[in-house]
Parts: C-alpha cells; structure tokens; sequence
C-alpha cells in the first residue's frame, strides 16, 4: 500500500461519504495574534480582554473567521487537496463560541456531486461540523468545490446538486448572551452607530485597502493548515499555464477586517447565508470592499438585533467603484474585477 497520501478526486467521491478528518486543532492566543497580524483585525470582542467582560463574555472569544477558515483547513486534505478551486458557501451557523485553549474536531458528509462537461472536473457539494472537546457543536457550513478528476474518462454518477436556503432564517440563527448594556461598546469604538442607525438599501464604501503580499497570504493559508497544491505549489500551477491563487477564506477575512470601518460596533457573525469567490486573487493584488445592508432583523431581544449584510470585494480599484450585482447574478457576468460576493449576518448592539 503506498504511503504517499494525494488525496480524492473528484471520482473518489461518493454521495453520503462521510469522512473524519484528521487531526484535531488546539487554537491559541498565539493563534489570535498572528491573525490580527495577517488580516489588521480590529473587532472589538477580540480586541481586549476588558471588552469582552464589560460585552458578557469572560474572556476574549476568537474571532470568528479564524474559527472558520481553521475548520476548513482540516477538510481540505480530504475535500479539496486536488481542487480547480473553492466555489461557494451556503448554510453556515456559528453555533458557539470558541476560546483559546478549545480543541476543534471537524467532519464532512458529501450531499452532492456534479461533472463538468469537459470531464476534467465535477462539483463536490460537502457540509462540515466543527465540535469542541466536549462535542459542543461550534459550527456548521456547506461548500461547493471544483476538483480536478484523476482520470478524464471515469465514468461519473448521475449529478445530485442539494437544494440550499438562500438566508439562515431568523428562527435557525444561534443566540448568544450579551450584556444587558452591551450598547456601552460605543465608549470602546468612539463610534455611536447601532442597529437603530442602519437603513435597508444603505450602502457603505469602507475606505481602506490592503494589496496582498506573498508572505501574509501563505502563512495564513499555513496557519490554518489548509494543503490545497493551488495555493502552494508555483510549480505545477505554472505548469498549468497559472500561478498560485490567494486562499478565499484570507479574502473574506481581509474584507471583514476592512469593514471595521462602518461597521464598527458589529459584535458577532452569526450566519453566512451563501458566498461566491467570484474571480480569483493573486499576490499584488490590492483588495477594497462595500458593504449594503439587506436587511434588519429583530432577534426577540432589547439589547441586540441583527443586520443581514451583502459585502463586495474588489481587486485594484476603489470601492466607491463597485457596482452591487443583482441577486443571482451568474458568474460570467460580473465585472473581472470582482473577487468575492458574501451574504452574512452579524449581531449588533440596539439603542433601547
């Protein structure tokens, strides 16, 4: 049996595989550091530890995208190691907290495969759950990924393509509890704007850039331990007539990081309804963002609602640019500059 491990392509696949993934991942302090220093990160509730107690918390949760992309990474030997590349994400829930110290175990069932017409490749539609160390669901999520097939001749299954909730309802969206003053975050941002103070249809051009550098984007693609050849291997993407494409997961959260402005007093994300890396990102490359507010959501609570937000990411152009795609506007249609189409949901602090 050989011990070289190149992991499944797309004819691996089997509808109703369940996998396990290795190996569980103990996040850290170190960890969160290394993040804000990769992404710039601001969020308040990771921000300090007096934050965090003054909002609820005990202590400082991790952030949010970091949990995310460090659940991916553990399903990418499995899912994705030989993928074209990631495509999308529909149904993701975080469930709870994650705090430094806590051990993340992931595992992934497949609920949907689909080749392309050339043969060379198919869809792989996977949902994913990371628990903690005392089987405490923390999140769950469904991606759908472009893999390379082995073997261009295999016969293929009849597709199965899942059918996918376009938004987390507000029913499914987990509840966390914050301080009755949890509104107080305003003396730690300087910045007054609530729940109360957003508009659907508003629209905010978040001012900063950031140009990606090759080294940020391959440590935080290491640092979540994510294997894909796409994004490490300049050898055989150069083969291919490409080159190494940044890791979506570090655009999302460069995109959060970038939207602290505007969104200043945002505490948690508690959904993303779907997400498209429209394009993809290179070292260079400079990333800007916007942001509408979709809708506002009233939680059952006094002290918090929520905001569903649609953010846009573009590449070597200014936000003020950016056109908002009409929704389920296909791929091929929007401009090439656009690298990524996100649906979230964050929890925010009301005024009464």
């Amino acid at each position: 049996m050989k011990k070289g491990r190149a992991g499944n392509h797309f004819e691996d696949f089997r509808c109703g595989m369940k996998i396990q993934h290795a190996t569980p991942r103990t996040l850290t302090e170190g960890d969160r550091s290394l993040y804000i220093g990769l992404t710039g990160s601001r969020a308040v509730l990771g921000t300090a530890e007096t934050n965090a107690q003054q909002l609820g918390f005990e202590r400082r949760p991790l952030e949010d995208l970091l949990v995310f992309n460090t659940a991916f990474g553990k399903t990418v030997p499995d899912i994705s190691l030989n993928a074209v590349a990631n495509l999308g994400y529909a149904d993701v829930r975080f469930l709870a907290d994650v705090y430094p110290g806590d051990t993340l175990v992931v595992e992934s069932e497949i609920i949907g495969l689909k080749e392309n017409s050339n043969r060379k490749s198919g869809v792989v539609y996977v949902r994913s759950t990371a628990a903690n160390q005392h089987g405490l669901e923390v999140l769950s999520w469904i991606r759908w990924v472009m893999v390379h097939k082995r073997d261009h001749g295999a016969a293929s299954a009849e597709p199965v393509v899942p059918a996918m909730n376009a938004v987390v309802s507000p029913g499914r969206l987990p509840r966390r509890k914050y301080a009755m003053d949890v509104r107080e975050i305003v003396t730690m941002t300087g910045t007054a704007d609530l729940w109360d103070d957003y508009a659907i249809g508003e629209r905010i051009d978040h001012p900063g850039a950031m140009t990606i550098n090759d080294s940020d984007h391959s440590i935080a693609t290491r640092l979540y331990q994510n294997t894909a050849r796409a994004h490490f291997d300049g050898f055989a993407m150069a083969a291919a007539g490409g080159q190494r494409l940044v890791f979506g997961g570090h655009i999302i959260s460069l995109c959060k990081a970038l939207s602290y402005d505007g969104l200043e007093n945002g505490l948690s994300i508690v959904a993303i309804n779907g997400g498209t890396h429209v394009n993809p990102t290179f070292t260079g490359d400079t990333i800007a963002c916007a942001t509408m507010v979709l809708d506002k959501i009233i939680l059952g609570v006094s002290n918090v609602g929520a905001l569903r937000l649609r953010m846009i990411g573009i590449k070597d152009s200014s936000a003020s640019s950016i056109v908002f795609p009409h929704p389920g506007q296909a791929r091929q249609d929007y401009p090439s500059n656009v690298v990524l189409d996100l649906d979230y949901t964050i929890v925010i602090p009301k005024k009464s």
